[in-house]
């Protein structure tokens, strides 16, 4: 196991209170000031290799996440991604292309910020961590530490895994052969070598942090989500939590931050990476404490325990509370089987974009990543889910209610009370609702609410299966109406005529409100085709079908939007529709 042989007296630390563990009253004040406040980040992406789609499904939720939030309105969240710059595998791969580590970081960063552009990932920064600012935040990170008595000088002996920068008890190293056939040591969960480590290294006082982080994940139920992952950081807590090593010999580890005052030392990259989230909002200066720790980090879970166990005790040692939220997603397989360099399985982001359209990809990863388990990737699924979805129920549903042949004057038609009365079950003349048209005004009403929720759950792929839901409800009450067969010069067909289109188009409104935090192309050109503003698409302004409740439609009798053909392009054109079916 990884143990100090050589430590100084044992120090006591005071550590501050930590949210969720108060009473409601000032559980409601604090999450006040998160609606106040709210920081999004991913995690900064190692550069010793391309962005895959994994790194991409990462910055995915962290915009939708965020995205949404601005549509709450009114503060603007922040939202950072960035590159993990430092440590022994950059200085490592570098040697080996034949690159300074400097000239590794600026060419692959750069892949990362062009993949990140071109998807329409809306961050407020992206951090390097070989910038400036960050090494004046790590060092007085540091410092702090050091004057807390956190921190002592020792001999540390251990496996040591460069691949994944981290020390291993003896419990998570296996053996297993290597090229020559020789028994090699390999940590148990990565499969990568592993070395073992004895030099003289500064110390955090981890074991100190136990109980403190066990109240901590007690008193948060929600503080790491989904569930399974906050019940493996409780386990985590039941097995010994040694002191961890925080430093490299220099001489080993050159490129990285020096220890301040000790030049004969390198900051553990682990350290000096988690620190960026306190850069990002402007530590060490003031101003950092107005986002600090309205936080939430999204990260996968191979590097769970490192935001889990050593982020947060870091922080409490820092005198500081642990981050608002910790939302942990799985991984990406590829046809069945992980990604992977030697099965030339890996899945370049940047192809998908082109193949699927930006935000075709950008549906698929976040429609059909469950955070909770590993998810599969393969092409045929990808053209199945999109055609399925967004070209044919979603576009068809589009061109159907702003066809020239059942809405000639091109404007959001007028509703109708007497057709589609308030109450279920009245009766008239003019009377045409059923009771499955109350139904889908009841599912598309709660509809923004039940996306809220989902988010707030960190499960957007359940928002999009809701709003999947209701697109084809409606379109099962279009299907169902008919509104091609009414005569618009009927005195009792025009009326509610126009009150199927209103209902459709109020709908398609509140689908294309919902679809702007994953699909922001797709649902500008949805909602300029119904004639919504820019000032009208956040949920603070989706009153949907206000007519239906006695309340004037600001929508009725206006203009629509230029038609800019097909909402989505279909993408398996061998199965695409009759040109007839889409005038209809």
């Amino acid at each position: 196991r990884l143990r100090p042989l050589v430590q100084s007296q044992r120090t006591k630390v005071r550590f501050p209170r930590t949210h969720g563990c108060g009473h409601a009253s000032s559980s409601r004040a604090r999450e006040g000031a998160r609606d106040a406040r709210a920081c999004f980040t991913t995690p900064i992406f190692y550069v010793n290799a391309a962005p895959h789609i994994g790194h991409l499904y990462s910055a995915l939720l962290a915009d939708a996440l965020c995205r949404h939030r601005r549509l709450r309105g009114p503060a603007a969240p922040r939202f950072s991604t960035g590159t993990d710059e430092h440590g022994l595998k950059i200085q490592q791969a570098a040697a080996s292309a034949g690159l300074t580590p400097a000239e590794l970081c600026d060419r692959v960063s750069a892949q990362f910020q062009q993949l990140f552009r071109e998807a329409g990932i809306s961050s407020s920064d992206f951090i390097r961590t070989t910038e400036a600012r960050h090494r004046v935040a790590v060092q007085h990170f540091w410092g702090v530490l050091e004057a807390r008595g956190l921190l002592y000088k020792g001999l540390y002996e251990g496996w040591y895994c460069a691949s994944d920068e981290c020390f291993l008890p003896e419990a998570k190293v296996t053996r297993q052969p290597g090229p020559s056939g020789d028994s090699c040591p390999v940590s148990l969960e990565s499969g990568h070598p592993v070395s073992w480590t004895r030099e003289e290294n500064y110390i955090f006082r981890l074991s100190q942090f136990r109980e403190p982080l066990r109240r901590w994940l007690q008193g948060s139920p929600r503080a790491i989500t989904p569930e399974p992952f906050h019940h493996a950081a409780l386990q985590w807590l039941e097995e010994e939590l040694p002191d961890l090593s925080v430093s490299r010999r220099s001489s080993l580890l050159h490129w990285g931050i020096p220890v301040p005052g000790d030049d004969s030392q390198t900051i553990y990259v682990w350290l000096d990476a988690l620190v960026n989230y306190l850069t990002v909002i402007g530590y060490p200066d003031a101003e950092f404490t107005s986002w600090w720790p309205a936080t939430t980090h999204i990260i996968g879970k191979d590097i769970l325990k490192f935001h889990a166990i050593y982020w947060p005790a870091l922080l409490l040692g820092a005198g500081l509370s642990p981050p608002h939220r910790i939302c942990v997603h799985s991984h990406w397989t590829v046809s069945g089987q992980k990604m992977s360099k030697s099965l030339g399985n890996v899945v370049d982001p940047r192809t998908c974009l082109d193949r699927y359209t930006v935000d075709g990809f950008r549906y698929f990863l976040l429609r059909q990543g469950v955070p909770s388990w590993d998810c599969d990737y393969y092409d045929e699924k990808v053209i199945k889910l999109l055609d399925s979805e967004l070209a044919d129920a979603l576009g068809g549903l589009l061109n159907r209610c702003t066809a020239n042949r059942i809405n000639p004057s091109g404007t959001y038609p007028a509703f109708c009370a007497t057709c589609f009365p308030r109450e279920p079950g009245s009766t008239g003349p003019s009377v045409r609702a059923q009771a499955e048209d109350y139904a889908l005004v009841n599912a598309v009403a709660t509809l923004p609410t039940q996306v809220a929720d989902h988010y707030d759950n960190f499960q957007i792929y359940k928002a999009l299966e809701a709003v999947s839901i209701c697109v084809r409800q409606t379109n099962g009450f279009v299907q169902r109406h008919a509104p091609w067969k009414l005569d618009r010069e009927s005195p009792a067909d025009a009326p509610w005529l126009g009150t199927v289109l209103h209902v459709a188009l109020e709908c398609l409104r509140v689908f294309g409100t919902l679809l702007q935090p994953v699909t922001p192309n797709l649902a500008d050109k949805l909602l300029s085709r119904l004639g919504v503003s820019d000032t009208e698409r956040s949920l603070e302004k989706l009153f949907f079908l206000p007519r239906f409740y006695g309340h004037p439609c600001p929508f009725e009798g206006r203009k629509l939007g230029p038609e800019t053909g097909h909402l989505f392009p279909r993408l398996d054109q061998s199965r695409a529709w009759p040109a007839k079916a889409h005038r209809t």
